[in-house]
């Protein structure tokens, strides 16, 4: 199993004065996350995308770029592209490029993102949802397949043989699914044999079994390999020295990111007893020391039938930017050696 993590990149507010860092500062903060998660051993980073003033991730790939310059060994992810609203040629070109600076790092998580700003800034129509993710979809594998590509659809002009460059280092660049929690979703990841990243915010892990294996049996039924229907997870997570100090590092940056998400989504407070409760054994947070945390890793691989990635979601908007540091460092020299040894053992 590879353990990741996955960034939104939201704008970060010193907790001691209350003054948010500078766009720069708060980018060049992440690079160093994302160079110190390599360092650590951390398998995967991801970089999601937004076109909000809370986030400065509306062009990730830039992002991970500048990361790959600085990194090694880590693999290098969108999280998530948001297809629906962008030209499947220029993605393609960005990951591939992405991929040759990278040494062949990079992979792409393709999905349809839980805000609707994009549409109207790009002039899309909201009520195409779903056909524009379709098409695009369709058009972004065949572009990681063929250099010459003849296609035609509803939503872009027609592509007539005209070669797209550049081609990636990989063979075949790793394009994942995101998904929320719609059974058709699960089921197109599955009949396309594509790996799926299933985002997880709340609720019981068991919850999403019935849905994996739906995936998993759809995948089958297309002829697809079983080693090729690779389920990863996106949850909320973070690591500290004692379990205490991690849900009070952690909560207060937590709450004030899901009260204004919440008050435009009609959603209740957080409050801490509820935050804690989510923290516990079998709640969907994987908030704790190192060990508290590795042991919710491999539940959550055992009861979802195995898995393939866990990405901890530990964008926090009031964290000082060495507690963050900590936490990436702790992820990959503690816990992910843990979970690798139980693993083993089990």
């Amino acid at each position: 199993m590879q353990i990741g993590i996955d960034s939104f990149a939201a704008t970060v507010s010193d907790p001691a004065t209350g003054l948010a860092l500078s766009a720069s500062q708060r980018l060049n903060n992440l690079i160093e996350e994302i160079v110190v998660a390599d360092q650590s051993g951390v398998d995967a980073f991801g970089v999601g995308e937004h076109h909000r003033k809370e986030y400065l991730d509306s062009a990730p790939t830039m992002i991970l770029a500048a990361a790959a310059s600085r990194t090694q060994h880590i693999r290098l992810s969108s999280a998530v592209t948001v297809l629906s609203a962008s030209d499947p040629v220029r993605v393609f070109q960005e990951f591939a490029t992405l991929d040759l600076i990278s040494k062949g790092r990079a992979e792409i998580v393709a999905g349809r993102g839980s805000f609707v700003e994009s549409y109207p800034l790009f002039g899309l129509k909201l009520e195409d949802y779903d056909s524009l993710f379709t098409e695009k979809l369709e058009l972004l594998l065949q572009l990681r397949d063929e250099t010459f590509v003849h296609w035609s659809g509803k939503h872009r002009a027609a592509l007539t043989g005209q070669g797209v460059y550049p081609r990636p280092l990989q063979a075949q660049l790793p394009i994942w699914l995101g998904v929320g929690g719609t059974p058709e979703s699960f089921a197109r990841a599955g009949l396309l044999g594509l790996p799926l990243m299933v985002a997880i915010i709340g609720g019981d892990f068991r919850r999403f079994r019935p849905l994996i294996d739906l995936y998993r049996e759809a995948g089958q039924h297309a002829g697809h390999r079983v080693d090729t229907l690779k389920v990863g997870i996106h949850a909320f997570g973070f690591v500290g020295d004692t379990a205490q100090q991690a849900g009070d590092d952690y909560y207060p940056g937590y709450a004030r990111m899901l009260n204004t998400i919440g008050r435009e989504r009609g959603w209740s407070p957080p409050n801490r007893a509820q935050f804690d409760a989510m923290t516990a054994p079998g709640g969907p947070y994987l908030i704790g020391d190192s060990q508290s945390v590795a042991d919710k890793v491999l539940y959550v691989n055992e009861v979802l039938g195995g898995i393939s990635r866990l990405s901890f979601q530990m964008t926090n908007v009031a964290l000082p930017h060495a507690k963050m540091l900590r936490a990436v460092e702790l992820l990959g020299t503690k816990v992910a050696p843990l979970v690798r040894e139980g693993l083993l053992v089990r």
